[in-house]
Order: C-alpha cells, then structure tokens, then sequence
C-alpha cells in the first residue's frame, strides 16, 4: 500500500558533493600557505602521540583480538605496538588508539576530532601504497577539510540529534584522504564520497565507554573501503550529499550548503584545529582551566575547600554530567570528577583520568563537593569558576578561553612535552624525540613506510 508522505526538503540544493570531488581531486600539492602547511605537521604530531600513547589501552587490546579472528595480511601498522594488519583493520585500529584517551585534535566550531578518522584512513593506505610524506600531508588537509566543511553545514542540529559528529562526517574526509592518495579522478572521488555517504558512524549514547573510540576508527575503515571500492568501479549517487534523502538532509535540518563552497581551496579547516591540554571531552577544559589557576594562585588543597561552584554552558552537563563515575573512561565525561583533579593534581592528563584515580576517596570526596549549574550567559568555551574554602575565602575566576583553545593555542613546545608525555613511556623518549623530528618534517619526508617503522 502506498503512503502519502510529506518531507519538507530543498529540491535546489548546489552539486556539493561534485564541488568537493573536483576540489579533492584538482587541487595542487601543497596548495596553501605556510600556515596551513605547518598546522598540518602539529596535527599529524598530535595524533601520532595520541595513537602510540593510546596503543595498549584495553580497547585496543579487544579490538585487536576481533581483528586477529579474521587473520589479516601484513599490510600495515598498529602504531605503537609490533603487530601489522590489513590496512583497513589498521585504519580501524589507529583511529581507536587517537581517541581512546580522548586527547586528540578538535575543530572547535563542530567538536570534530578529524585527525582520528582522516589521518589514521590516510597513513594505513599510504603505507600500503609506499607512498611519500607530502603526498600523505596533502591528502590530510584536504580530507580534514571535507569533513569539517561538511560539519560546519550540518552542525549543531546534527549534532543536537544524537549524532557524534567526528565519526558520522569522518568516513567523508577519509574517503577523500584515500581518494587523493589513490589519484582518483573527480568522477571516481564523487564515487568514494557516496559510497562513504552510507556509512555514517555513531551516537552520543556511548560517550564514557569503548564504543565512542571506535566511532573514529570505523569512520577510518569505512573512508577508506569507499575509496577502494570506488578505484574498481563500485558506483553511488553523484548526489549522494545534497539530494532529498541525502546524508544531508536526512540526518540535519541545517544544511548550510555555503559552508561547502565559501573560500573552497583558499581557506583550510585544519587551520582551525585546535589540540588538547586535558584528556577528556573539550567542553569541561574552561572548568578544568578555572580550577589549576586557582590552585596555583592560592596554594589550594583539597581539604581546604568546602565547595567548588562551577557557572557552565548548556552542553556541560549535557555531555559531561555523570557525577558518580566508576571508571576512567566515565570520568572523561564528569566535570565534577575534572574540577576536583584540577585542584588535586593541577593538571589533568591521562593518569588523572585513570581507574585507579577516580576511585580515590579523597578525589571522590572532593567531587561530591562540586556543583554546577546553567548560566546562559556563558560560552561554550568558557566557565565561573568559585572555590568557597573553609576559612570563610571566595576564590573565582572567569575563564573566557581554555588553554588549548583558537585563542590561547597550544605551542610547539607544549605540543611536544604532550607528546613525550604519551609516547615515552611505550617506545622511550630517544625514539619519542625522532618521531616528534619526523612529524614536523613529513612533507619532505620520503616513503612513510620508514616512519611507521619508527612508529612500530
């Protein structure tokens, strides 16, 4: 029986999805300026560490183990450890190493973490390929401009939605990533981007367990199958972005399409990127921030304090508001938990992230002492922070910017101490100091297959 159903979509939407194939196809090697060239090199940076940092966490460990079960050719590598799988268990892989730690890259404006999908597609295939470094670096920036454009179209509804945005607009930037190192054509590319376009990956629902990180590493696995399919004649809508029932339109009721072609090839989303001071989700960082600046302004200690009252935006506890978290991937998504390791610790990496941390009782005392409350009048990158001590003390400060953030960036130097701080202990700060050289000099570098070998 037919049904009689109304959708309300723009039938006169722009040909998105060939501009971006023509411009991932079309575009020059290392067509952008120095900036874009050198935010490219602390992206890949980033996420080197994140992967090798992230590489024996005990998600990996069981996805490896599913991945074993299907007995995979050599074809590339688990950076960090000594194994070689198929490059798409590889893409897969690494892209669950960037983002277990939840201390990869994020574009601010949509909250994606495009290095994680891009990146980890990109260097499995170059590997493969034996390809060099600058061909794998142009294929980042223009792969992470896919899927941050995209993002920038359909952000926030989609997001709103349910949508965890980094893996449902990744398998994008992955395909084109692939797309570009295979040298497919824009017909071809168009291809890949459909065929990706089927695929979007993951929900809100499973932020704080291992699910969230395979968000990203299957966005990877997916890119790069589209883009293989694609390069043997596998076809899709050309429309595949745009149409009616297109990704688009059906997972957003915002589509923007002049986020596709505004400055298209003459500004670059990963000059957007931003990399994280703290290891966990980036809208509890201002908190985080606001409570180490009190610490260290007034020599706090925890037993100190009689409250700490916290002034958020909306999306805090909304992403971030499990107060009673009973392991270190929940706590990544407690403010409360944040807050309290801020002013215990002073900081907040990995190790303040971990099991045995958040089951501290004086951490879990001092988390209990934590309130935060709506304020509409805060952004999203900002927090009120206010410790009443129980001398009868108000100590507050507003944090209108997180370190980490567009306005207060993360330097080279704080990009490598991060990076010692992941890798060294898995492959040694001798072999952390020539990855963090080989990073910065990938698009000079010959074939990457020397550098994953380092990586190993």
């Amino acid at each position: 029986m037919a049904r009689n159903t109304q959708v309300a979509a723009d039938t006169n939407a722009p040909p998105v999805t060939r501009i971006l194939a023509d411009f991932v196809a079309s575009h020059p090697p290392l067509g952008w300026d120095a900036s874009v060239e050198q935010e490219a090199h602390r992206t890949f940076l980033n996420w080197v560490g994140c992967a090798i940092g992230g590489s024996h966490h005990a998600t990996v460990e069981a996805a490896l183990k599913a991945v074993r079960e299907l007995a995979p050719s050599a074809q590339a590598s688990i950076l960090g450890r000594g194994e070689r799988v198929d490059m798409a268990s590889a893409a897969l892989l690494n892209g669950i190493t960037s983002h277990t730690f939840d201390f990869d890259d994020t574009h601010l404006r949509t909250i994606i973490h495009p290095a994680g999908p891009v990146v980890s597609a990109a260097l499995a295939l170059a590997e493969h390929m034996g390809a060099s470094g600058r061909k794998l670096i142009d294929a980042t920036v223009l792969g992470i401009d896919v899927c941050c454009r995209v993002g920038n179209m359909i952000y926030p509804d989609h997001y709103d939605r349910g949508w965890h945005i980094t893996g449902s607009t990744g398998m994008l930037g992955a395909a084109a990533a692939c797309a570009r190192l295979l040298g497919l054509d824009a017909q071809q590319t168009a291809m890949a981007l459909g065929i990706a376009a089927s695929q979007p990956i993951g929900v809100r629902e499973q932020f704080g367990t291992m699910t969230k990180p395979f968000h990203p590493g299957a966005a990877a696995r997916a890119g790069l199958m589209a883009a293989l399919m694609a390069r043997h004649g596998y076809t899709a809508s050309t429309r595949a972005l745009e149409a009616p029932r297109g990704l688009a339109q059906t997972y957003s009721t915002k589509c923007t399409w002049s986020e596709i072609t505004d400055k298209l090839g003459q500004r670059f989303e990963i000059s957007s990127n931003t990399y994280k001071p703290f290891a966990c989700g980036i809208v509890i960082h201002p908190s985080i921030d606001g409570c180490v600046q009190l610490k260290n302004a007034h020599g706090l200690r925890a037993e100190d304090i009689e409250r700490i009252e916290l002034k958020v935006h909306h999306l805090v506890p909304e992403l971030t508001g499990k107060k009673t978290p009973k392991n270190g991937l929940e706590s990544k998504f407690s403010v409360y938990h944040a807050a309290a390791a801020g002013i215990i610790f002073g900081q907040a990496g990995e190790a303040e992230f971990s099991d045995d941390i958040v089951t501290r009782p004086d951490v879990i005392a001092l988390r209990d002492r934590v309130r935060a409350s709506l304020d509409d009048s805060i952004a999203e990158d900002a927090a009120d922070v206010t410790a009443t001590c129980k001398d009868g003390r108000k100590l507050h400060v507003l944090v209108e910017h997180a370190i980490g953030s567009t306005q207060r960036p993360m330097s080279d130097m704080d990009l490598q101490r991060k990076f010692h701080g992941l890798v060294d202990t898995v492959l040694g700060a001798p072999r952390a100091d020539q990855l963090i050289a080989a990073c910065m000099t990938m698009g000079g570098a010959g074939e990457v297959r020397s550098f994953t070998a380092l990586a190993r």
